[in-house]
């Protein structure tokens, strides 16, 4: 009897059961563990456990012995219902006996469910000299539970190790799943088991194993071993034997072997051949290696293996784990136009159960015109998932065989746990790869526009887009000082209420209002005031639909007034309204704030001074308007630019322009005075520029110039100050000239 199957470190815990009266199933046992034939031998023999080191298969074998004349019907029935493996035992020299096996096996078949495979012992074979298996013949093909038939003999020890191989051999791999003896043919859920694996051993996807693949496919799952006397475990076969197993099919199936490769059809049909000799335990060694249990489905553990990810912590594909998907996507992509089209994808995903992309996803990743998800849209739907859904990451990579492909103990070995965000921010530095990026907004703002942009449509593309088909997220790389990184574009219902904390948790936050609808802006100041006011998180106000006429907002400080008093960045102008793609600038600035928050912890301040505390790099200069061929942002047209742009510089204007003014004012009121005064005038008037621009915060009033007092030192200090600056000054201006015009031939 085989009570249970118990995995205790990767053993298994076998019973057999032995049954019929008189037969000599307690001296088979007795046999066994004593190596001889008993001299006296017992009613029932105890309950024996065999160690796992001298079994064949390398695991405990529990013996349950039964007894009729000590076990009630309902102790048998007991032992039945717990039972995975039972041993009917017959005399071969005895007709009644061999009469009496298919009424047993209508009751035991009855009493377990037809879940319990059997095998039919005949003993004391060194007692006639003829077999029994042409009577038995007829039972095996009438009941398919029947594993297999052995003959043997306890008194000589003939053919006692088999019988216990056997019997171990129909649990741990059992035909039934595999073959149907009646059709002679393998059932529908071997088959779909073994094509999975046979596509996922076709690298390149044409249809063929070829030699190289075949040893791969050896190596992995140790396959073939039965076509030969030696086991091979791990070790590609030799170019002979690649060429014998070739033979074997060709002999038995004219389209077994193609181009000098193994067809799916010569595939199935050395399996088969497997099973037909005995030899099962070849096909279930591959069933198992790739996932599958007895029940030929892809196992938990295998597709969802243990995993556990810390707080504050996010989840990433590893190098590997792209070069993996890669290939993958160069596998299917037939025509190698860099886009999956959907029969290609559809044929990528005919290893998985359920076709795991909806429509949806042609709107969450980028597409070409024919709005086919391209390799960059592939690699970012991936990207996605591991983010948000780790699970069904590993799930997905567990149907491609990425362990068994990559040699990995499970596809867990593709996953990069981030590190915790907060050591991030105390660091001042990440290596994450993937940033989010929640876009909050009043309805009809333009926040699905804004999504739909990150991926390069504008608004005539967006049109086309079906309402059932929506997509709530948008992923895309963006590059940061020449860094390639994904940002994630999530868009949140307008709801502010009841943003959840999986709503407001993100790396930096898209305030989106209509410039067109006069109450729009009033929804993103108050979600800013109730959830962002103290929050560390980077926000970012956009202005979006600017092609439209702007409104004034129904609210009591205006956007850019509102920016002003809370620190925060002028509203960005952002239109999806355009002939070509929209411009990414913008996404390339919420990704560089996403990955350094620490410069915008505190947001940035409108003081001047506050400008050139913070790098020039993250200034927001708008490279489509400069046309900067740069993308790190970091060039000398962009420093030049943000400096000029600057409230300093701006203020030195001013105050140059006043003086300058002030200076020729005096002049026509003093056009009488001799030559001396004049002289003073001037030099008091290039005295008080000094003043205005280094003495910014000075509040001494204006005094005439004519009042003041100067002495020659001071005149020739001044006059070589004023010469100085306007050096500078024309030499700046000049110097930026050229750039601009090598820029435009460049």
């Amino acid at each position: 009897k085989y009570l249970k199957q118990i995995k205790i470190n990767t053993a298994v815990i076998v019973d057999f059961f032995f049954f019929t009266a008189k037969v000599g199933k307690t001296s088979l046992i007795m046999s066994l563990v004593s190596e001889e034939f008993p001299d006296e031998v017992p009613l029932r023999a105890e309950e024996i456990t065999i160690p796992a080191d001298v079994t064949p298969e390398r695991v405990p074998t529990h013996i349950v012995d039964y007894s009729e004349a000590e076990q009630s019907d309902e102790q048998l029935y007991q032992e039945i219902s717990k039972a995975n493996v039972i041993c009917i035992v017959y005399s071969v020299n005895n007709k009644k006996s061999i009469e009496k096996v298919s009424l047993l096996l209508n009751v035991l078949i009855l009493l377990s469910g037809h879940r319990v495979p059997l095998i039919l012992v005949g003993n004391k074979s060194d007692l006639v000299e003829h077999s029994s298996m042409e009577t038995i013949l007829p039972i095996m093909n009438q009941y398919s539970e029947i594993e297999t038939c052995v003959e043997c003999s306890a008194k000589n020890l003939k053919n006692i190790s088999e019988l216990f191989y056997y019997a171990q051999k129909a649990v741990l791999h059992p035909t039934g799943p595999l073959y149907s003896p009646e059709e002679k043919e393998m059932k529908p859920s071997c088959i779909k088991a073994l094509t999975r694996i046979f596509k996922i051993s076709d690298l390149d996807n044409d249809g063929i194993l070829n030699d190289n693949e075949l040893n791969f496919f050896q190596v992995r799952a140790v396959f073939f071993s039965c076509l030969h006397t030696q086991t091979c475990f791990n070790i590609p076969l030799a170019p002979q034997a690649l060429e014998d197993v070739k033979n074997v099919v060709r002999k038995n199936m004219s389209d077994g072997v193609k181009d000098n490769g193994l067809t799916l059809k010569g595939f199935l049909f050395l399996h088969t051949l497997f099973i037909q000799r005995g030899r099962h335990e070849t096909t279930w060694t591959v069933l198992r290696r790739f996932g599958y249990d007895d029940d030929l489905e892809l196992t938990q553990e295998y597709l969802f293996p243990l995993f556990k990810i810390p707080p504050d912590c996010t989840t990433e594909l590893n190098h590997n784990a792209y070069l993996f998907l890669q290939s993958v996507f160069d596998k299917y992509d037939k025509d190698r136009d860099c886009a999956l089209s959907p029969d290609e994808l559809k044929d990528l995903f005919k290893v998985f159960p359920y076709m795991p992309w909806g429509p949806d996803v042609n709107n969450t990743v980028c597409t070409n015109e024919q709005g086919w998800i391209t390799y960059q849209g592939y690699l970012s739907q991936w990207t996605l998932t591991t983010y948000l859904d780790v699970q069904r990451c590993l799930e997905y990579l567990g149907y491609l065989g990425y362990s068994i492909i990559q040699e990995q103990e499970s596809q867990a070995a593709a996953i990069t746990i981030t590190r915790n965000k907060r050591i991030d921010l105390q660091k001042k530095q990440t290596q994450r790869g993937v940033f989010r990026c929640n876009v909050l907004g009043a309805r009809g703002s333009g926040k699905s526009g804004f999504l739909q942009a990150f991926l390069g449509r504008n608004l005539a593309r967006q049109k086309r887009i079906r309402e059932d088909r929506k997509s709530y997220y948008a992923i895309s790389t963006t590059y940061v000082y020449g860094q390639e990184k994904y940002l994630l574009l999530h868009e949140v219902l307008p709801d502010f209420e009841f943003l959840s904390e999986a709503d407001l948790a993100c790396d930096v936050v898209c305030l989106v209002y209509d410039i067109s609808n006069p109450r729009s802006f009033e929804y993103c100041a108050k979600v800013y005031k109730k959830h962002f006011l103290d929050s560390k998180t980077p926000c970012v106000i956009i202005a979006a639909k600017s092609d439209l006429h702007e409104a004034r907002q129904y609210y009591s400080l205006s956007p850019l007034d509102f920016c002003r008093k809370h620190k925060l960045h002028p509203p960005q102008l952002f239109t999806c309204n355009t002939d070509e793609a929209p411009s990414k600038d913008i996404y390339t600035k919420l990704t560089t704030m996403a990955m350094y928050p620490n410069n915008f912890g505190i947001q940035l301040s409108w003081n001047c001074h506050m400008i050139l505390t913070l790098p020039v790099c993250v200034c927001f200069c708008s490279h489509a308007k400069l046309r900067c061929m740069c993308s790190c942002n970091r060039c000398t047209y962009c420093i030049c630019h943000n400096l000029l742009n600057s409230e300093l510089v701006r203020s030195v204007k001013a105050k140059l322009y006043s003086a300058v003014l002030n200076r020729s004012l005096n002049v026509g009121t003093f056009l009488l005075a001799d030559e001396e005064s004049s002289l003073t005038h001037q030099v008091h008037a290039v005295s008080f520029v000094e003043d205005s621009v280094y003495m910014e915060s000075s509040v001494e009033p204006f005094v005439p110039v004519c009042n003041r007092h100067m002495t020659q030192a001071d005149l020739k200090s001044s006059t070589f100050w004023l010469r100085a600056s306007v050096g500078a000054t024309v030499f700046a201006v000049l110097g930026f000239a050229m750039y601009k015009a090598l820029l435009k031939q460049r």
